[in-house]
């Protein structure tokens, strides 16, 4: 079964916002840690926000106060919601979800774009 299916990307002007969505599949996600990932080209995947199964969550320095990482494990769901964008947030956006200490396999991705 698919893993993960990313969408809510666009391209917003500076300052707006973005709702990233992310179907999970596979029959823990109620039990793990998951997570929002980024990734210019060229450069290396960042960890963004992750958030724990009792909703404990972490942002990066970057987003912190901007971002906010939400679960909805009723429905196997994953957001981000993303306020203020700047263009360095600019870069594809991935979920995933923490399997026996090491994140499973890459999903397709949603793009957000930002402009000054």
């Amino acid at each position: 079964q698919v893993q993960f299916v990313e969408s809510g990307g666009g391209s917003v002007q500076a300052g707006g916002s973005l709702r990233l969505s992310c179907r999970v599949g596979g029959i823990a996600f109620k039990f793990n840690t998951m997570a929002w990932f980024r990734q210019v080209p060229g450069e290396q995947r960042e960890l963004v926000a992750d958030i724990t199964s009792d909703s404990t969550t972490n942002y990066a320095d970057s987003v912190k106060g901007r971002f906010s990482i939400s679960r909805d494990n009723a429905n196997k769901m994953l957001y981000l919601q993303m306020n203020n964008l700047m263009p360095e947030d600019m870069a594809v956006y991935y979920c995933n979800r923490l399997n026996s200490m090491q994140w499973v396999s890459w999903g397709q991705g949603t793009q957000v774009t930002v402009s000054s």
